[in-house]
Parts: structure tokens; sequence; C-alpha cells
């Protein structure tokens, strides 16, 4: 069965040798995400190499995700490396305090502004929200909390006001040189971490275009801020060219019981706004101890299916786990499962015909149009230079192969993380105009992808008037003489 959703898999330690990249892609990945929280630079343009070398190997397109480390604010280290909070106790944040003085009362912040940022009453979460501190006094650079939940805390743990507001720049001083290092590295996509509006994702798109760097920019949507109001989220959707759900600090900062609506909400939104969505954090993580998911975890990946997502993410699954290899089988075993009882004809789009402006948008939703309604269809074909019209077309919901046929190398890494879009290379510049349609279906029928006597729907520029725009929507039948 084909299979439509998208897989990104983080690269770690568990997962960068040659042979276990080669094993990744066989069990389906489709995107690989080098996380710049951890490594350096040469480390990273190594596992590049070696990814690239493996989907040579594997003679299959993957995509490759630099993801941004962003504006993490945390708290200093401990003179003792951990401490015990107990529920009522009091205990201060000090941004002034030296970075290695922290104990039982007290720790340093490595955030100047957080004073600034907070009000008396605020929750500070800790942890990724394992330790909640309500704040009671603030004086100067100290900041007096009340421990609500307590726990452990250990050195450098990251901090999140509840209900957002933390004015911290959405690039550092470590993302302008990542930003570099993704250029010179040739990435297809670069994810910007804790992003608070359009403007954060805009500025981020321009400083990787003065650095050469040619890649999409992804949005990770996972502060307060970002999903306020329909907006605010649409405009940061629309600055990019595709969204990550990131749920660890966006269920920190909304809370547990909002996380769920707004996963749905922002995945609606990114395939009405025609943005590619990536659903991620913790997916199948007792997969990194286990060789088999909970059911929960099961479910979770099936809905973000349901929902319409783009692509699901593993993060230490892969990175750190014990079964890297099996856990992307699995994933994979899920995403078909769910896909049976999804992909069932009938034209499905949030669009409606008035909103449409441009040729290439007609003809890639005339396509599904016909393809969900048109007896005998088995796949659709579109020539492209940009990856612009499968994009479009995979907005819209169906069971249908989108085979984008494209000359550029990059144009093929970009579009694998679309859903249910494929990719061929074919170069329509070197086949007489006539012979362009059957030359294409010919390709996949030497692949067994369709069989004589199956309607193929193909889009295409008219060579001889527009080439480079999409204007063309041919139904042609295999095994045909097709021109």
């Amino acid at each position: 069965m084909f299979r439509r959703t998208k897989i990104v898999a983080t690269v770690g330690p568990a997962s960068a040798q040659p042979e276990t990249l080669r094993q990744l892609i066989a069990a389906g990945v489709n995107v690989f995400r080098l996380n710049f929280s951890h490594g350096s630079a040469a480390d990273h343009q190594q596992v590049a190499a070696h990814i690239r070398e493996a989907a040579r190997a594997e003679q299959r397109i993957v995509a490759l995700l630099g993801d941004l480390q962003g504006p993490k604010i945390r708290i200093a280290r401990f003179s003792a490396g951990s401490i015990q909070l107990s529920p009522g106790a009091r205990f201060c944040l000090d941004t002034a305090l030296d970075k290695d003085a922290g104990d039982i009362t007290q720790v340093g912040v490595d955030y100047p502004q957080l004073a600034d940022d907070c009000d008396v009453g605020d929750t500070l979460l800790l942890n990724d929200g394992l330790i909640a501190l309500q704040i009671r006094e603030i004086r100067g650079s100290r900041i007096d909390c009340e421990v609500i939940t307590g726990g452990v805390l250990s050195n450098n743990k990251g901090i999140n006001r509840k209900g957002g507001g933390l004015t911290a720049a959405a690039l550092t001083v470590k993302d302008l040189a990542d930003i570099t290092l993704a250029a010179d590295m040739d990435l297809d996509y670069l994810a910007l971490s804790l992003p608070r509006n359009a403007e954060d994702v805009t500025r981020a798109r321009q400083r990787y275009r003065e650095a050469g760097g040619e890649g999409g920019i992804i949005a990770k949507i996972e502060r307060a801020e970002a999903v306020a109001d329909e907006a605010t989220l649409d405009a940061i959707i629309l600055a990019s060219d595709g969204v990550m759900v990131a749920r660890g600090d966006l269920a920190v900062e909304i809370g547990d019981a909002e996380l769920v609506g707004v996963q749905k909400q922002i995945i609606q939104r990114a395939r009405a706004l025609d943005r590619f969505v990536i659903t991620a954090t913790q997916m199948m993580e007792s997969m990194i101890s286990s060789p088999q998911p909970t059911r929960a975890e099961v479910s979770d990946v099936a809905n973000a299916v349901l929902d319409g997502t783009d692509a699901v993410m593993l993060s230490g699954e892969t990175a750190v786990g014990d079964y890297p290899v099996v856990t992307v089988a699995a994933m994979h075993r899920i995403i078909l499962g769910a896909e049976r009882s999804w992909q069932q004809r009938g034209f499905a789009s949030q669009r409606q015909p008035e909103t449409l402006s441009a040729i290439d948008e007609s003809i890639a939703m005339a396509a599904m149009y016909v393809a969900n309604h048109l007896s005998g269809v088995k796949a659709i074909i579109t020539m492209t230079e940009t990856g612009a019209t499968p994009k479009l077309m995979s907005r819209i919901r169906s069971g249908m192969p989108i085979f984008a046929f494209t000359p550029h190398p990059r144009t093929q890494r970009r579009v694998s993380i679309y859903r249910g879009v494929e990719t061929m290379a074919f170069d329509s510049e070197s086949v007489p105009n006539s012979r362009i349609n059957g030359e294409a279906v010919s390709q996949l029928l030497a692949l067994g992808l369709v069989e004589a006597g199956d309607r193929i729907l193909i889009t295409k520029g008219d060579y001889d008037r527009a080439h480079g725009g999409t204007n063309t929507l041919k139904i042609v039948t295999a095994g045909e003489d097709v021109r």
C-alpha cells in the first residue's frame, strides 16, 4: 500500500552510523532532522554526508532538516549537581547569581530579562513542566518563588512561563552561526525554534538567504503567543514554508488539556493555507527503551494521520533510543493502518472556489477533483520545476499517489515531505513535446506503479507558450498511445 504520511527521524548517537542510516531509509524515513542543539558543525557535516551516501546506496530521495536551538531559557548549575524541591518551600531564581552557585535555596538563570518579563503571581515551569514555581516577590535580579509542584531539579533545565510572555529573541548568536552552517551544508529545510510572530519567521528567512541558503523555513509552533489567536497563527503559517507542532514547550506553556485541540487547529490551518505540517514530540517515546509502542502512542500517531498531518517526527526514539530502526518500522505500520481507514475518495478542501487566484492553483484543484470523482484513475503525474503544484495537490484529501516529475534534485528532496507525494527524476527538456506524456507514463509502467488500462492524470506547463507554469490537465490511459 502506498504510504502518504511521511516520517521525519532525528539523527543522534544511536543512528549516525552509515549502516544504521541505510536501514532507517529502507524502513521508511523520508526526512532526517539534524538537531543543532547538540553536536559540533563538523559532526553535522559528517552526518549529512553519511545520509546522502546512504540515500544514494538505497536509491531513495530523502531531505535534510536543520533544527535551530533557539532561545531556550535555562537555569544554571548546582554545586551538588541537583537538588530536591518540596511543595511549599521557598526557592529563588537569580539572574545575577554565579553560574555554579546553585543550592537548595537558589539557582542562577542564563536570561537577564527574566525578572522584567514576570509579575508576582505568575507560574514558572521548569524541566518541561515537571516542577512548578509561583512567584511571590521580585527584587531586582531575584525572583522569589514558592514551590507548587516539587521534585528533583538538576543542572541547566529549561524554564517556561505559563501562558507565555518571555521576550527572548527568536534568533540567538548561536542560531546565526548555525544558519550559516545550514546554508553551507545545502540543507533542504531549516526549522526556527520558538518564533513569537510572523516577523520572527521573516527575519530568519532573510538571514538564511543572506547566508546563501535556499531551503524552506519551518516555523516550530511552541510558544503560547503563537497560538493566542487565529490571526497570529495564520500569519506565522503564511510566513513559513511549513510548520511543526512542537508539543513539548507548547504543552508546557498552554497546558496539557489545551494541547490536543490546538494541535488539530494548527494542522487544519496549515492545510487550508497551503503549507505542510509536521507533528512532533514524544510520538513513540516508550520505544526509546522498548521494542513495542504503547497503545496510547499508536493512537497518537494514527490520530495525527487522520487529522491530515504531512509528517510525524521521531526525536529521542531514533537519536538515542535502543531500537531506532524498529521504531521507524512500527511508525510505518501504524501510518498505513490509519490511512486504510482514511483514504476514501471525496473532494475535501478548506478552499472555496472564489478564493482561487492563480492558474496553477486552479489546475491543481481541478486535478484532485477529477482524481476523486472519475472512475479508473490510479495516479497523478505532475511535471514541476519548484514543487509548487504537487504541494497544492497534497493539501486535498485523496488516496491517489501524486508523482512529482522534475529534473531538479533539490526539488525532489523538498517535495519528499509533502503528504501523498512521491518524486521521479525526469528531464522534460530532453524529450520532444509530443512524447513527454508517453515517456512519463512509461516510467510508471516500468516500475510497476500503474498497469495497462489505468487512467492517469497529467498536469504540466504548455511548453509552447508558458514554460515553467502549470496550465494544462490531461487524462490518459496507460498502455495506449499516450500523447
